[in-house]
């Protein structure tokens, strides 16, 4: 069914779903999940002092940028304030170790049954993660005088409550992989982040009345990034495959042969080097913030300094400098950790495939490993580029009140890209025409 002349062909493709029955069930259904897990976000944990916690979010932005990312449930402090992050690291840990233990490399050789048992694995490594993490944040508003308890009982049921949050919301997002459109964990996490810009949009009207020049500036800057993570998101190199095989059929043998292609992404990592990079530069500040000193200062006030990403030039230079170099590594390091994974030219030997010009075995894995090297690069500098944004854009426009989030970006981008694909499978499955050219 071809849609009618007229309208948008998004519009269309969206009115074209909800006339499924089963595919607007499954709309529907993921919509009301997002419903259960903000009615989640909202629930606070007992004695926490709400003034103590709002001064808290207003001096500490690297905490602001992490609310947003809970969708405002860890300016709460609600049971849902780690969001389905310990979950995100848990698997991130799995997928490292599959290569380096033995018996990890050979479920994941099983199929479906072993790939099962690997993600068992991870659910039961969320919950210690999860713990030292709610464990952490206690010790933090502790420290920072928002929680005045310090009993074994109320910390220990505190902390057994944010883990209860995160495996709900992690249950929250397998049910949308199962019954809803998209993937469930994604989901949960662009819910979060889009429930978290409503916020800004209060800001950013008060930026407007001082502002006005840097706040268009600022936007534009923003939709700017978009267009290139889109880019970059979908940008793939095609490697040509031939297969021949040869058929037994009626008592004679004969030969068959096809051409399909590889595609080999830029951005074969995604968004996990910018996390990996975060979390190593600014361990070095949350350090140094136990040992600060107001009435002198010592090395520790000089390290927090250095480590903090709301600093000014000069000193904001070492930090966001020492980022951008970080996330080129981990881009080359975790695309290199995924690709070996994945062994192409095993898989291609195994099913009959070969690169024209390129010879089965060490020769097809060399050249592979060259090409995906080549494009790693023009990937680790676009995701360097996007993790200083921040950056640039409060130099540039002089916009301090707002925060543009590169992680935040990446994960909004590439869940509506995944999300209007799959629908876009369904439609077509219903022979139904989609709005993904």
């Amino acid at each position: 069914m071809k849609p009618r002349q007229g309208k948008p062909r998004l519009l269309q493709a969206m009115l074209d779903a909800f006339s499924l029955p089963d595919l607007r069930r499954r709309i529907l259904f993921t919509i009301g999940v997002l419903v259960v897990f903000r009615f989640i976000a909202h629930i606070p944990l007992p004695g926490v002092d709400p003034d103590a916690l709002a001064e808290l979010f207003q001096r500490n932005a690297m905490l602001g940028m992490l609310d947003m990312f809970s969708g405002g449930a860890m300016r709460y402090f609600s049971m849902a304030a780690m969001g389905v992050y310990p979950y995100i690291t848990a698997s991130i840990v799995m997928q490292l170790m599959v290569p380096v233990i033995p018996r990890l490399r050979a479920l994941a050789q099983e199929g479906e049954g072993g790939r099962n048992q690997i993600n068992r694995i991870t659910h039961w490594l969320t919950v210690p993660m999860a713990g030292m993490a709610a464990y952490g944040q206690l010790v933090l508003l502790r420290r920072e005088g928002v929680l005045a308890s310090t009993e074994a009982l109320p910390t220990v049921a505190m902390v057994i409550s944010m883990i209860a949050g995160t495996l709900f919301l992690v249950w929250l997002g397998e049910l949308i992989t199962q019954h809803g459109i998209g993937n469930g964990i994604s989901i949960i996490i662009f819910g979060g982040i889009v429930a978290g810009m409503w916020e800004m949009v209060g800001q950013g009207r008060l930026v407007a009345t001082t502002n006005l020049g840097g706040l268009v500036f600022y936007l534009a800057l923003a939709l700017l990034t978009a267009a290139i993570i889109v880019i970059f998101t979908e940008a793939h190199r095609r490697i040509p495959v031939q297969y021949s095989r040869s058929v037994f059929r009626g008592g004679r043998m004969y030969r068959q042969s096809g051409q399909t292609h590889i595609p080999l992404r830029v951005n074969t990592a995604g968004m996990i080097p910018l996390i990996f990079a975060m979390s190593m530069v600014i361990f070095p500040g949350v350090v140094a913030s136990y040992f600060v000193n107001p009435v002198e200062p010592n090395f520790a006030n000089t390290i927090m300094e250095l480590f903090n990403p709301s600093a000014a030039l000069p000193m904001g230079l070492f930090y966001w400098g020492l980022y951008f170099m970080m996330v080129v590594a981990f881009a080359f390091f975790y695309t290199m950790v995924i690709f070996q994974q994945q062994n192409l030219p095993e898989a291609l030997q195994r099913q009959g495939g070969f690169i024209p010009g390129i010879r089965p075995g060490p020769h097809t894995a060399g050249y592979l490993n060259g090409v995906i090297k080549r494009i790693t690069w023009a990937g680790a500098f676009f995701l360097a580029g996007v993790a200083i944004m921040p950056f640039l854009g409060r130099e540039i426009t002089n916009v301090q009140q707002l925060q543009l989030s590169s992680m935040g970006l990446l994960i909004v981008v590439g869940v509506v890209l995944d999300t209007m694909k799959q629908l876009e499978a369904q439609l077509v499955m219903r022979r139904y025409e989609g709005f993904i050219k």
